[in-house]
């Protein structure tokens, strides 16, 4: 067997013992780059919490989904999504809020005021960024729109001012009008408030007001029945994420009832509905992404002011209107921003 010797005499070293130094040598070469390698950046998770059902809110999550995907982030690659839906039952929103907690999300985006609610009760530490809410202030969200001064900040949707405006639209579609039906959810938590302030705008109208309650579309045919014995001469359509569901039943009764109806989203116009007056909804989803941006690149709620829509949509079905046997006026028709033949 041959053997290497070093000058100046000592042990001789083998060649079987001359491979396995010279394999561990590269062995400690190849390793040293991995050990001082950089673990891969952590994936932000967000928590999205919807009292709706996911049928009911889908282009609403598209558009989120696509303000996100404009700033940058592909879901599944640079950023997680954890979605919850209480599928209309507010009884359940606590609870998801609390999973979405323990699964140490980021950030939880919660959409409406009853999810916004669970989310702040929950939420402690993890900032809340709320969206479609009526009454940031007024629901306790957040301390001021311009300065939330908590973990919780987020988009208005102004509903309570919009009250008086679609109550005007009303009566310029059916001038005969002096008495306007209001259909409301009880089991909704800003419905109160929301039919105080309609209420309230009717009075300066010269209109007669009457609430109609409707909890679930088994009481749909027998609210819409009672705007027809009351004779009201058209009707509102308050928030809910029940009427949302069912927004499609809800515009054929309303068709097969002859009511001029106005709504507080256009989905419900693109359902069959006559008409509503609103902010773009899926315009305000895009925007919240770009709170999460930020609020994940370092910024506080608390520094982020609540932002307020600034532009509304009228949006016109011309095909119900035919249906119902109304001609709309031309001065409603040009501020149209949505006509649908």
């Amino acid at each position: 067997m041959q053997s290497h010797r070093r000058r100046g005499g000592g042990t001789p070293v083998t060649c079987t013992a001359f491979r396995a130094l010279v394999a561990l040598a590269c062995g400690l070469i190849v390793a040293q780059p991995a050990a001082g390698a950089q673990q891969p950046p952590k994936v932000p998770r967000i928590g999205f919490l919807s009292a709706e059902v996911p049928a009911a809110t889908s282009d609403l999550v598209d558009a989120f989904q696509q303000g996100l995907h404009d700033l940058g982030y592909a879901e599944g690659q640079n950023i997680v999504i954890v979605y919850r839906f209480a599928q209309g039952n507010y009884d359940r929103l606590p609870d998801l809020a609390a999973e979405l907690v323990r699964l140490k999300v980021d950030v939880i985006v919660a959409v409406s005021t009853p999810a916004a609610q669970a989310a702040k009760s929950a939420a402690g530490p993890i900032p809340v960024v709320f969206m479609q809410v009526g009454d940031p202030v007024g629901s306790g969200l957040v301390r001021a729109l311009a300065q939330p001064g908590g973990n919780v900040t987020g988009l208005s949707l102004l509903t309570h001012e919009l009250s008086g405006k679609r109550l005007e639209l009303l009566k310029e579609v059916v001038p005969r009008a002096s008495r306007v039906a209001v259909l409301w959810d009880p089991g909704q938590p800003v419905g109160a408030p929301i039919l105080k302030e309609t209420e309230a705008a009717a009075r300066s109208l010269g209109l007669q007001v009457q609430p109609v309650e409707a909890r679930g579309p088994d009481d749909f045919e027998s609210a819409l029945s009672a705007v027809k014995k009351m004779r009201a001469g058209g009707l509102v359509v308050l928030p809910s994420q029940v009427f949302a569901a069912h927004r499609y039943r809800l515009a054929d009764l309303l068709i097969k009832e002859r009511i001029p109806t106005v709504f507080v989203r256009s989905d419900f116009v693109e359902a069959g509905g006559l008409m509503s007056y609103a902010p773009n909804y899926a315009d305000q989803n895009r925007r919240a992404a770009a709170y999460v941006d930020k609020i994940l690149k370092g910024a506080k709620p608390a520094d982020l002011p609540v932002e307020q829509p600034t532009r509304f949509e009228l949006a016109i079905n011309l095909k119900t209107a035919k249906a119902l046997g109304l001609t709309i006026p031309k001065s409603v028709l040009v501020r149209a921003d949505q006509v649908i033949q």
